[in-house]
């Protein structure tokens, strides 16, 4: 629950909007997922003779292992050999076997990125002239089966442990000391404790298949497991292990000696949690507010540089550690992480104690109010890291609607603002709150008062009787008298708490409160999936840094045999005679020099595909006084022509005319220029 922001609002929005548009303003080239920017041979290009190696460039250095790249004939046979080699940079080669014949060739590549993502891929190349294959690759990589759900939910899992366990730490410390003492919190903060070790382990016996070969078999396979400890993400997990180690050490002086010294009551106070025994209170010494103050700072300390060492341990392998600026983008994404564990963690935590909180005392309004404020500083810092993460992997506002992460990141953005004004909505509840428990205090003061005289009555009823020099049945009566008044204060107590429990039920402010807090909570679990998914999800930057250069990868050049991809032409036309109107479409694929393939489609007005008597074509390279070369197609079916093995010998802007006969005496001719080779 977030503070009122309405005086900071236009101020804050204006500065995070101005250093957004300076930032994507000034956007600078840089990468994480690794993306294939270039390839020799290209993609679809036909070589003359068989060249001696394949080299693939992608976006950033990668991991490669023996089958990491592999190159099929067009039966399906491997003709490489050897392991993958780096060149250069981010440029990996693959020696092939001397003298294959002619034919479609595919290379197949399955690499893990430096920010720790399998990516995987193929493409096609010929040598001589372009042929059939039965090699079928297929799409999906190691990451989309049934290993790579388990990894992306091992993933979630991961997120939402740390952040109940840092988070609900966080809220005990800072906002509510004798949550430390309820055993709901407790148990909240031991579950995301529990939560993200277990997805760790699973994480880290799952990494080698899911970066490899994607089979459930491989995930308990030693030799992978050995090869995962060698890498940065291994690493990363390793040391996430050992600083849980110390994070059970944390919860335990949380919960054992820090709770022993919280007060008791409603916001400073332990909420109905037992109170400490007089043994308990010598045991930790003389129970000082100094001491309590040392331990309290010791807590805080410990517990963030702790929390800080976990948040590391994603920001040193995934997307944070590549691209531009790394040395700044990995402690801002530390940050970033620290702040949706406070706000997140500590809303699950404020959650768990207006539902399952103690029923004598609940929790405060003053808490609230502490976390209000702690949740407001977490919003801004999400802002602000959230901005200079957006710029590193977007980098240009198209990239919002043309990426699948800048949609994603929308979405995000959404919910975040959904929730603050959920949070705006809790805060007004917590205001009322507190009007009413000033009412009701006044009200609940006197039967109060009335119990404790009966009490007391009944203490000094029991002394009288003992004190006394009554016979000794008397006496005996007497202290029946005194366990009878014992029992009746007890039922007397209970029947207070059952009545106090069902005035908090009724309570249409505190109702409202739990309500709007769960709501919030609701909607931080789906910002938690799309957070995760984000972080597997390629950053936009890359994603059109790759299909920019793909658009370029294939340069029009005569000697290579370089391909500029298929041509498709549309162009109306009428003959002037009786249904002589309709559109004529030519694809013309690779459209390169050499052979090609040429489809002609004949459609009428309505797009229905017609037949004609007659379509034939001519090619004419104006510029270097070549054609036309006329190309006469076959009929297919209705409307549908198409030629084979249409040579174009030069590379260059040609001239496609098409002639559409619809009658003996009707015919026209309609032409488009095409960019070939």
């Amino acid at each position: 629950m977030t503070q009122t922001i309405a005086p900071r609002v236009r101020t804050l929005v204006l500065l995070i909007l101005a250093v957004a548009g300076a930032l994507l303003a000034g956007a600078a080239p840089a990468s994480a997922h690794a993306a294939l920017t270039g390839s020799d041979p290209a993609q679809g290009a036909v070589v003359d003779t068989a060249p001696a190696q394949i080299s693939l460039t992608f976006s950033e250095p990668i991991a490669v292992g023996d089958d990491s790249v592999r190159v099929l004939d067009p039966k399906g046979e491997r003709v490489d050999k050897g392991d993958p080699a780096n060149l250069s940079g981010t440029t990996y080669s693959v020696r092939l076997l001397s003298g294959l014949p002619d034919g479609t060739y595919t290379v197949a590549y399955q690499v893990v990125s430096a920010d720790s993502h399998p990516v995987a891929g193929a493409y096609t190349f010929s040598i001589g002239a372009p042929s059939e294959t039965t090699v079928s690759v297929s799409a999906q990589g190691s990451d989309d089966g049934l290993v790579g759900w388990l990894y992306g939910f091992g993933r979630y899992v991961s997120y939402a442990g740390f952040v109940v366990l840092a988070g609900g730490a966080a809220f005990v410390l800072a906002c509510w000391a004798p949550g430390a003492r309820v055993r709901a919190v407790q148990r909240l903060v031991v579950s995301g404790w529990l939560a993200l070790t277990a997805a760790t382990l699973g994480l880290l016996l799952l990494r080698g298949s899911y970066t490899t070969t994607g089979k459930v078999g491989d995930i308990f396979d030693l030799e992978l497991l050995g090869d995962v400890l060698q890498t940065k993400t291994g690493a990363a997990l390793v040391s996430r292990l050992l600083l849980l180690a110390a994070a059970a050490l944390f919860i335990a002086v949380l919960f054992g000696a820090y709770a022993r010294t919280a007060p008791a009551g409603a916001d400073g106070d332990a909420n109905g949690a037992k109170k400490p025994t007089e043994g308990e209170r010598e045991a930790e010494g003389d129970g000082g507010e100094p001491d309590k103050r040392d331990l309290t700072f010791g807590l805080a300390l410990g517990g963030t540089v702790v929390a800080a060492g976990l948040a590391a341990s994603w920001a040193m392998s995934e997307h944070a550690s590549q691209g531009l600026q790394p040395g700044v983008a990995m402690p801002v994404d530390v940050v970033h992480l620290l702040a949706v564990a406070a706000w997140l963690g500590g809303l699950t935590a404020l959650l768990v104690a207006l539902y399952r909180g103690p029923v004598e005392t609940p929790v405060g309004r003053d808490a609230v109010r502490r976390f209000s404020r702690l949740a407001f500083g977490s919003v801004v810092t999400l802002a602000v890291t959230g901005v200079y993460q957006s710029w590193r992997q977007l980098g240009s506002w198209s990239a919002f609607t043309d990426t699948r992460y800048g949609q994603l990141l929308l979405v995000k953005i959404a919910l975040v603002a959904v929730m603050v004004a959920v949070a705006y909505l809790s805060r007004r509840w917590t205001q009322r709150l507190a009007e009413a428990r000033i009412s009701a205090a006044e009200e609940e003061k006197q039967p109060a008062v009335s119990a404790q005289a009966e009490a007391s009555d009944a203490s000094e009823a029991s002394g009288a009787a003992e004190a006394s020099g009554a016979p000794e049945g008397t006496k005996a009566g007497a202290g029946h008298d005194a366990v009878r008044a014992a029992q009746l204060a007890r039922q007397r107590a209970a029947t207070e708490a059952a009545r106090q429990k069902r005035l908090r039920d009724a309570d249409p402010n505190r109702f409202g409160l739990r309500r709007s807090v769960l709501a919030e909570a609701g909607v931080a679990v789906v910002l938690l999936a799309v957070t995760t998914v984000l972080t597997q999800t390629e950053p936009g930057r890359t994603e059109q840094d790759a299909k920019a250069a793909a658009a370029t990868s294939s340069p029009a050049a005569e000697g290579t045999g370089q391909g500029s991809g298929a041509v498709s032409l549309t162009m109306p036309f009428d003959t002037g005679g009786r249904n002589g109107k309709g559109v004529v479409s030519i694809d013309l694929d690779p459209a390169r020099v050499g052979d090609n393939s040429l489809h002609v489609y004949v459609e009428g007005p309505d797009g229905t595909p017609v037949d004609v008597p007659e379509v034939k074509l001519a090619l004419t390279l104006t510029a270097q006084d070549i054609g036309p070369l006329p190309v006469a197609p076959d009929h297919v079916t209705t409307g549908h022509w198409s030629a084979s093995a249409v040579q174009i010998p030069m590379a260059g802007d040609w001239k496609v005319e098409v002639t559409v006969r619809t009658s003996d005496i009707d015919q026209v001719t309609v032409s488009k220029n095409a960019q070939i080779g």
